[in-house]
């Protein structure tokens, strides 16, 4: 198995706005963290797909107001989250980091079959995320500690969602503890 650590939306203008996700996302700073820490140690691949919209984007004709827009400071990774050189940023136009992305055929250059995902929102950007990981046929986890939605109980619904479908071991739930221990 050869594994990517993806991490979702974790931009500046989720911490600089309080948003109702933004404490939760607070939180799984550490774990993301220490997860892409252990990655890079292990040679894994680490991407930062990030929202990056434009001004004027469709997306914003709904109750969602514009940020993350493209070539702001806000649309970049919160710098309270470890980069380093080599980490690859994929801007990202829509809810998945497949969506028009080159991102499955970087990882298949790259020789990668399972793609690790955190960040948020859990039962958006992440879910959409490990769906479209599933149809281009990488095996899929969904790190739930380092995870976070816009309350604790909709990120529990979600993940309880998918804890033990027939699509197992193809989709999983881990910590990030859990993901370590089986690739060492």
């Amino acid at each position: 198995m050869k594994l990517a650590v993806v991490v979702i939306d974790m931009l500046k203008d989720t911490f600089s706005n309080e948003y109702p996700i933004t404490p939760h996302a607070r939180a799984i700073i550490p774990p993301i963290n220490c997860v892409t820490r252990w990655a890079r140690s292990m040679n894994i691949p680490v991407i930062f797909a990030c929202d990056s919209f434009l001004d004027g984007d469709f997306i914003f004709q709904g109750r969602m107001r514009p940020h993350s827009l493209r070539g702001t400071d806000g649309a970049m990774v919160y710098e309270e989250l470890e980069r380093v050189e080599g980490d690859i940023f994929l801007p990202k136009r829509r809810f998945s980091a497949f969506f028009k992305t080159d991102l499955d055929q970087s990882l298949r250059m790259w020789g990668v079959d399972t793609v690790a995902i955190a960040g948020i929102a859990t039962n958006f950007c992440v879910l959409s995320t490990a769906f479209d990981a599933l149809s281009n046929d990488f095996s899929t986890i969904i790190l739930a500690d380092a995870c976070a939605a816009h309350s604790p109980a909709v990120h529990a619904a979600t993940l309880n969602n998918y804890q033990n479908t027939p699509l197992y071991p193809l989709f999983r739930i881990l910590n990030c503890d859990d993901l370590i221990h089986l690739y060492r």
